[in-house]
């Protein structure tokens, strides 16, 4: 004989008695309760990595630059001349690359001296080759950059210039929202009647435990100084 416990129901379907369990009110509590910390839960974790990507990046240096014209997200800016120490990244080896430069700043250079690490880390996309550049530190820029000690690291200058930039979110492969962030700013810039100079730029300001719907990713493309700009009104 089975033994009728506090939470079972007994119904009738069609002459046939049949037996259901429900909660008793202190389970349907608890685990009430159990949702609504998961939720809770949930939001400290967003907030705390909200907290931790901005603080993140308020404490890395970035270079200045001046915003001379906007349109969406679509910003024309005017940067200083830049001293960067790049590497050629050879395949889809960029974890290898990013750790050659790393090494560079950690002391890898002929001054034996600790290089704060800066954002964006900048890629490059040219005919031949692809690079990616560490920005030097402004003071470190001033004071003289120490020489690499690996034959894989240049220094070199990044002149003074006008970029168009357009700021995009990840959703799917990086190469493929690369590819389509790219190709929004190259349609602006035609819309627009612009000519550029060079390869495209990628930059990335996140390291790479950031959120993807956290990081701020740019893709931008050099504008000649003395091309006129659009009216705000087109």
């Amino acid at each position: 004989m089975s033994r009728t416990l506090p939470w079972e129901d007994y119904i009738s379907r069609g002459g046939c008695t049949c037996r259901t369990r429900r909660l008793d009110p202190w389970a349907d509590r608890f685990f009430g309760m159990m949702k609504w910390m998961s939720l809770l839960l949930l939001l400290l974790v967003g907030i705390a990595s909200f907290w931790f990507v901005r603080n993140s990046r308020a404490a890395t240096e970035s270079p200045e630059y001046q915003v001379v014209f906007k349109d969406g997200k679509i910003e024309v800016r005017e940067y200083p001349e830049l001293r960067l120490a790049t590497t050629v990244t050879r395949g889809s080896r960029k974890n290898g690359s990013f750790m050659t430069l790393f090494r560079f700043i950690d002391g890898g250079n002929s001054a034996d001296q600790k290089i704060s690490m800066t954002s964006p880390v900048l890629m490059e996309e040219g005919v031949d080759q692809t690079t990616m550049s560490f920005i030097v530190p402004k003071a470190t820029a001033e004071a003289g950059v120490p020489e690499p000690t690996s034959d894989q690291v240049t220094i070199r200058a990044l002149a003074a210039d006008r970029f168009v930039v357009l700021r995009f979110s990840r959703r799917g492969t990086q190469a493929a929202d690369e590819e389509a962030a790219l190709t929004a700013l190259r349609a602006w810039v035609e819309t627009q009647g612009l000519t550029v100079d060079g390869s495209p730029l990628f930059a990335y300001y996140d390291p790479p435990w950031t959120p993807l719907f956290m990081r701020r990713n740019e893709v931008m493309l050099r504008l000649p100084p003395e091309q006129e700009l659009p009216s705000r009104d087109s």
